[in-house]
Formats: C-alpha cells, sequence, structure tokens
C-alpha cells in the first residue's frame, strides 16, 4: 500500500511540473511494476498494453463519436439550436442565458464533449446576450455552466471511457446519464432565475417570438432529433421493428451516428476538402491523446492493484468502522479538491484505478458510481482556480476576466452541488432506466 500512496504522490508531483498525464502515470506504472516484480515483466505489462488497447475494437467507439461531434459542429447545427431555444425562452427574463443553457443540452446530446460545447455556444450566444444588453458574468456563466452537460448526456466519451476502463456496459452508462442530464439542465434554469431575481438588470427581457416563428425554428432541429433518435434509438432497440429492425452496438452506433453527421454537414453544404481533412486531422489528434491518456492510466492501476492498494483500502475502511456512505462521502471530497488543479479526463483516470474496486466492494453500483463520478467532474469544470470550462470560454470571449465567470458562475455551481445531493439520496434517479433494460 505504502508503494502505491507513494506512486500516487509522484504521479501528482510531476502533473504539477507540466508533465502530460499520460506520461506520468506510465513512467509511475512502469517504475513501480518494475520495483513490484521484475523489469522483464514491467516491460512485458507495458508492451502488452500497448498491443492490446491499439488492437480493441471495443475502443474504436471513441474517434467515432469524436468524430460525429466534430462533423456535428461543422454543419451548423449549434446555431439552430439555439434559434429554436431561443424562439420558446427568449422574451422571459433571462430567457437568453436559459436558451442557451437548453441548446448546449442539445447540443451536448450529438457532441458528446464539454470543452466543444463551451467553445461553440459562445460564438453563437454571446453576442445574441450582449446585443440585449445581458451581464458578462451571466451570459459567460450560462455558457461555461451549460458546456458541461456535455459529458453526461449520451453520447458521452467520458462514459466511454469510464465503462472501457471498468469494464461497464456503455450502453447502460448512457441511458443511466439521461435523467441526471435533464436535472442538469432544469437546476441550471432555476440558477438563472435566481440570478436574474436578485438582479434584474443582469438579463433583460428579449423580443417575443410568434408561434408561427416558433414552428419555423423547430423546422430547423429536425436534423438533432433525427442524428440522436438514430443513435439512441438502435442503441437500445427502439428501431427494431417491421420494416426497420435496426439495433446497434456502441461501436455500430457511434458508426452511424459519424455517418449520419457526415451526411447532414453535406446536404447543409457546410463542408469543403479542406474541413473534412481538418475534423479527420482534429479526430486523429484527440483519439491519440486519449488513447496515450488510456494506457498511462491503465500501466498505473496494473502498478496499483499488484502493489495491493485496493485490498488494503478495503481493509482500512473494515477496521475504521466506516460505513460505506461515510466512505463515499470522503472520496467525493477527494475528486471535488482534485477537480481544482486537474481536468476531468486525467482526473477520472488518476483515480479510478484506486477508487472502483472499494466503491464497487462495499457494494455500490457501478454504473450509479459512474454517474456520480462525472456529475463530481461536471463541478470541477466550473471550479476555481483552474475550471477548464471557464479558462476555454475566456479563450474565445477574450475581454472578460475569469474573476467575473467565476463569479456568475457561483449559483450554477451551487446547483451543482445540489443536484449530486439528490443522486446521491435517490440512487433510483440514475438505475431507473437502466433497470429497464
Amino acid at each position: 500500500m505504502t508503494e502505491a500512496l507513494i506512486g500516487f504522490g509522484v504521479v501528482l508531483a510531476l502533473v504539477l511540473l507540466r508533465m502530460p498525464i499520460a506520461f506520468a502515470m506510465g513512467l509511475v506504472g512502469l517504475v513501480g511494476f518494475w520495483m513490484e516484480t521484475s523489469w522483464r515483466g514491467a516491460i512485458s505489462m507495458v508492451s502488452r498494453l500497448i498491443i492490446d488497447t491499439s488492437q480493441d475494437y471495443g475502443l474504436s467507439v471513441v474517434p467515432l463519436f469524436i468524430l460525429m461531434g466534430l462533423f456535428v459542429n461543422k454543419g451548423g447545427i449549434s446555431r439552430e439550436l439555439y434559434a429554436v431555444s431561443n424562439a420558446f425562452l427568449g422574451h422571459m427574463r433571462g430567457g437568453l442565458a436559459m436558451a442557451t443553457i437548453v441548446a448546449c443540452g442539445g447540443f451536448a446530446a450529438i457532441s458528446g464533449s464539454s470543452l466543444a460545447t463551451a467553445a461553440t455556444m459562445s460564438k453563437v450566444a454571446m453576442p445574441e446576450m450582449r446585443k440585449f444588453g445581458y451581464a458578462d458574468s451571466l451570459s459567460t456563466a450560462s455558457i461555461a455552466a451549460g458546456g458541461t452537460l456535455g459529458i453526461l448526456i449520451p453520447p458521452s466519451v467520458i462514459l466511454v471511457i469510464y465503462g472501457i476502463l471498468t469494464e461497464t456496459s456503455i450502453g447502460q452508462l448512457f441511458i443511466a446519464g439521461i435523467i441526471p442530464g435533464a436535472l442538469g439542465i432544469l437546476f441550471y434554469l432555476v440558477a438563472v432565475r435566481i440570478t436574474v431575481a436578485r438582479n434584474p438588470a443582469a438579463g433583460p427581457a428579449g423580443s417575443r417570438t410568434d408561434w408561427t416563428g416558433r414552428m419555423r425554428a423547430l423546422r430547423g432541429v429536425w436534423a438533432v432529433l433525427l442524428l440522436f433518435g438514430l443513435v439512441i434509438g438502435g442503441l437500445y432497440g427502439i428501431l427494431d421493428f417491421w420494416p426497420i429492425h435496426l439495433t446497434f452496438s456502441p461501436t455500430e452506433a457511434a458508426g452511424m451516428g459519424a455517418m449520419g453527421a457526415f451526411l447532414i454537414a453535406l446536404a447543409r453544404r457546410s463542408l469543403s476538402f479542406s474541413d473534412i481533412r481538418e475534423v479527420l486531422s482534429e479526430t486523429t489528434m484527440t483519439t491519440a491523446s486519449l488513447f496515450a491518456v488510456l494506457i498511462g492510466a491503465w500501466i498505473f492501476s496494473n502498478f496499483v492493484n499488484i502493489a495491493g492498494l485496493p485490498e488494503a483500502l478495503r481493509t482500512m475502511v473494515s477496521e475504521l468502522g466506516l460505513s460505506p456512505w461515510m466512505v463515499m462521502a470522503v472520496i467525493l471530497l477527494i475528486y471535488i479538491v482534485l477537480g481544482t488543479v486537474f481536468e476531468s479526463l486525467s482526473m477520472l483516470l488518476l483515480t479510478v484505478p484506486i477508487f472502483f474496486p472499494l466503491v464497487t466492494g462495499l457494494g455500490f453500483d457501478p454504473v450509479w458510481f459512474g454517474i456520480v463520478v462525472v456529475v463530481v467532474t461536471e463541478i470541477s469544470l466550473i471550479t476555481p482556480p483552474v475550471g477548464l470550462n471557464v479558462f476555454v470560454l475566456k479563450g474565445v470571449v477574450g475581454d472578460v476576466t475569469t474573476g467575473t465567470i467565476f463569479r456568475g458562475v457561483t449559483p450554477f455551481w451551487a446547483m451543482d452541488i445540489v443536484r449530486l445531493a439528490l443522486l446521491l439520496a435517490v440512487p433510483g434517479l440514475v438505475l431507473y432506466l437502466p433497470s429497464l433494460m
């Protein structure tokens, strides 16, 4: 156990010294495994992991979902999502911020990336909110918080990574994220209402759209509904009826989603050859970096397991007489603290190999734990001093200070804590839909 804790500390130190986390976990895992076994055994383990990861058919779901999200972005669907949300909500106080959150939820459902959602919606929604005199704190906070929905609402790359890392059903993780994702949207709308109730000038009402305009705006989101229905419907057998009979595995669903997004972008004439080359290049680079981190995490996980940390933690919990919920509270507190200095995927890959065996050994459901971890990770995306979504937004907007964004995010952060408490108190909110599968 001591060796594993030292290794964990060394990884943290290397990351704080700006070493990429993939290399930090891989290096510490290699050296630690060598010290626990032999040099030949460590090299054999690492080479086997690299080969197995690169040849794993199940991992092909990762680049396909990334590809789908990038094609969706090129297709300009984000603007239409914002337009229809604005048509129904924009006339209320804080309505444009609410429309931004709803549009972020819709875009998250097909992009699966928090950073992509925040970066894309900032370009679409920020100019409109400024035109109507919204406070920068509310405008930027609604985009930063809405962007966090991208890692929970299916399809989600981070849920795919969690499922692969823990051998948990990706299909069950996806469907389990629907109710918590919907609660996230609802609670963020409440946060906007609280903000404008305290300061009405922060979110003045926009212009009202008549029902003719609303129906016209709805016609613009058919592509989103079609793509989401194709991926989710095929994944869960909803489309398995005569004469369609479509049922997909997660990898097949990702492939159909990528193809559908590509065809939609072509139909909108928003793709050039240079755009296609750019999308393929970005998909390759993002996938390569994710695979590098995943391999590093598995190397570190093997070292942690052979050093006996999970078993030692279970024994310590048993000897201290801590209840399972007390242990869960400590784990979630650790996640929130780590989230102030780590980005979401790095934090997930660093901690899940340590906590997952302990949590499942205490009787917690792995699907429930995965959703709870992702919700805590969402909180970390808008938690100072790092708050990765905040810095992405700062990079896109430019003329708003990070302090302004963090002040605006506070009510949204508070609503996230309420949602987390609700999911802990009522696990059925996560497990109800998977139980129907």
